[in-house]
């Protein structure tokens, strides 16, 4: 192909396919993928990025579990893809899918999606709350202990739902008056209901109030913020995930970080046992908790934890929206620029090595048009177009 222009010497028809390359919108994908969990249709992990097989630049919201990703487009159908042994992508099969799918509930009214792990919660526009995938420890909230392939209503039912999340097998909701309830596997104390009890139907925690603005299920451990910034965490304790000073035992009701302050804006969407991270309104970011494979990101990954919280080495009063996964960690500046630290054995830092990092790396393409990011033993990433 002959060019006719230069720029800083290099070929003009160059430069405008590598732009093309790094800065196309749409839905990237980059890690693991034995169970196609990449969505571009191979059995073959990435350490850099990739696009789905669905391609398009419409993706509104994307979430990753370990084993499964799910997204939802700005014309509100809901997809799904990766593993699907308890039915977590909601088809009415337990087949797994390396390409993008719709539930066997289709519509076009999906507002937000939390998991897929082992259960997958998603909410539609009309504020009810459907779930579907594993159950033996009443995940799903439908009082039974009976996994799904397809989606089921809690039975606290209601179109009163605003967010959820899902951990290894407990399940976090909180409706549009600020009530949060949650339920499934409790020995841990991870439903805050002072108890170690199972539930297969939602429960408040004894916290009560009226006032939760975001949960997330963090493995065996649950942490929330509420409306006036304070942050609460209860649950399994591993290696300082509580961020109360220790590294032991279990908390079945809520407490504050020693951190404490009213300054917490949000938690990370999805994160792995044993970590909790967290962005104030400041717009520094805040990590404790395991520090596998350096996913605290302190430039240090010879200790083993953190029971109180700490900063990245990278510092910054310039990010925006964060999340975990398994011994990774992904998060976006306010600038667009999008960077990930932990482990990479499988290539979920997308650098285009297979190194873990101890410190916040970008991925192999760069650009300063990230929207979302979401990681599990993979990451998935939305990208706005730039022209």
């Amino acid at each position: 192909m002959s060019t006719n222009f230069q720029i800083d010497g290099s070929d003009f028809d160059d430069v405008y396919i590598r732009r093309d390359l790094f800065s196309q919108g749409g839905v990237w994908t980059w890690g693991l993928n034995q169970y196609g969990q990449l969505g571009d249709n191979t059995s073959f992990s990435r350490e850099s990025p990739v696009q789905t097989v669905s391609g398009g630049a419409n993706w509104k919201q994307v979430f990753s579990g370990n084993k499964a990703a799910a997204g939802i487009k700005t014309d509100g159908t809901l997809w799904l893809w990766g593993t699907n042994a308890s039915g977590q992508l909601g088809n009415n099969t337990i087949v797994d899918k390396s390409s993008p799918i719709q539930t066997v509930s289709g519509g076009t009214n999906w507002k937000s999606v939390a998991g897929p792990e082992n259960a997958t919660a998603a909410i539609k526009t009309d504020g009810t709350l459907w779930m579907w995938g594993y159950n033996d420890d009443g995940t799903l909230g439908d009082n039974t202990i009976i996994s799904k392939s397809s989606p089921v209503q809690t039975v606290a039912g209601g179109w009163i739902w605003k967010q959820a999340s899902c951990g290894l097998a407990h399940t976090a909701a909180i409706k549009t008056d600020g009530t949060l309830w949650l339920w499934g596997m409790g020995p841990s104390g991870q439903l805050g209901d002072n108890t170690s009890v199972s539930k297969s139907s939602p429960v408040q925690t004894v916290a009560g109030g009226t006032n939760w603005k975001q949960v997330t299920c963090v493995g065996s451990t649950t942490a929330a913020i509420k409306t006036d910034g304070t942050l609460w965490t209860w649950g399994d304790n591993y290696l300082g995930a509580l961020g109360n000073r220790t590294q032991v035992g279990t908390v079945s009701s809520p407490i504050q970080t020693i951190a404490a302050g009213t300054n917490w804006k949000t938690l990370a969407s999805f994160s792995s046992p044993g970590i909790v991270s967290a962005i104030k309104t400041d717009g520094t970011l805040w990590l404790w908790g395991s520090n596998a494979d350096g996913m605290l990101g302190n430039n240090n990954a010879a200790v083993l934890g953190r029971s109180s919280p700490i900063q990245t080495v990278a510092g910054g009063t310039n990010w925006k929206q964060l999340g975990q996964g398994n011994n990774g960690c992904a998060a976006i500046k306010t600038d667009g620029t999008l960077w990930t630290w932990g482990y990479n054995a499988d290539g979920q830092l997308g650098d285009n090595t297979l190194v873990s990092k101890s410190s916040p790396v970008q991925t192999v393409s760069g650009g300063t048009n990230w929207k979302q990011v979401a990681s599990g033993t993979h990451s998935i990433a939305i990208r706005e177009d730039f022209y």
